[in-house]
């Protein structure tokens, strides 16, 4: 007994040393002025561990997107996006990358244009190039990727439709490409029903069936994963978004797993999602 229990002891030693060991990346909580939207924005920032120790060496960067009632809190703190990060970096299964993660807003969470919220002006036009300038990344669009869960999904699709020249790899989660009847909107509310409006007017299904020849041209030079839970209130919107791509000509990978509209699948997604953009950056 007392032999098996100095096993058992020395196994959790060597786990624990094995998980401290573990180089560890810095989440950074930061800010900016808007003058788009008239106020302060929040933003999140994962840095690699390599980052303080080669002053020289630029990264590139994935934009983080989060989803319809969240914040830029969200992928930090129940997303456990830095911990993922940090172990697939250590192993060696994603390359080290700067993570941003912005904030689309609070009473207005909106990730496009309309009245006096305009986001998507902001997040091209003041958002990318302070981030841009203020850490050291490679400000290239083969270095870029952007990625987003739900109604962050939705941005992540329309972003990289409006701006492929920008960005090399576009990855939805469980995206939530145009308007569903939610509980969480109330038709009664005018905040529920622009944000509802403002999906619609960024249905990415037809957009991407309203494209000509050449529209569709651009957008093949983005590489396009859709990823969703078989369980999730937006799968029939995924593969139609799937589908018309696909009848467009443009080239898109579907990844189609057990789960729901839920935390544990994003994380689960996100695990998939860093080697994957990895590789194609």
């Amino acid at each position: 007994m007392k032999k098996t229990l100095s096993v058992l002891i020395l196994i959790f030693l060597c786990l624990s040393i094995s998980l401290s060991a573990v180089a560890r990346g810095k989440y950074v909580a930061d800010s900016m002025k808007s003058g788009i939207l008239g106020e302060t924005r929040h933003f999140a920032v994962y840095l690699p561990e390599s980052y303080d120790n080669d002053p020289a060496r630029e990264y590139p960067v994935l934009y983080l997107l989060h989803g319809g009632g969240g914040s830029w809190v969200d992928w930090g703190r129940t997303g456990n996006m830095a911990r993922i990060a940090d172990q697939l970096m250590a192993a060696g299964e994603s390359r080290q990358m700067i993570i941003v993660m912005p904030d689309a807003g609070t009473t207005l969470m909106t990730y496009f244009n309309g009245g006096s919220w305009n986001f998507e002006d902001h997040f091209f036009r003041e958002f990318m190039p302070v981030v841009e300038n203020r850490y050291r990344i490679r400000a290239e669009k083969g270095s870029r990727a952007i990625a987003g869960l739900s109604m962050g999904g939705q941005a992540a699709v329309m972003y990289g439709c409006h701006r492929p020249d920008l960005f090399s790899v576009v990855y939805a989660m469980s995206a939530y490409l145009y308007r569903m009847e939610l509980a969480m909107f109330r038709e009664d509310d005018p905040v529920h029903r622009d944000i509802q409006q403002r999906v619609e007017d960024h249905n990415a299904v037809k957009y991407i069936e309203g494209l000509s020849r050449d529209g569709a041209l651009p957008l093949r030079a983005v590489t396009w994963v859709i990823d969703c839970g078989d369980d999730d209130f937006t799968y029939t919107a995924n593969v139609e978004f799937s589908l018309a791509m696909k009848k467009k000509g443009i080239p898109l990978q579907v990844r189609i797993f057990d789960g729901a509209h839920s935390w544990e699948y994003w994380q689960a997604a996100l695990r998939r999602a860093l080697p994957y953009i990895s590789a194609n950056l």
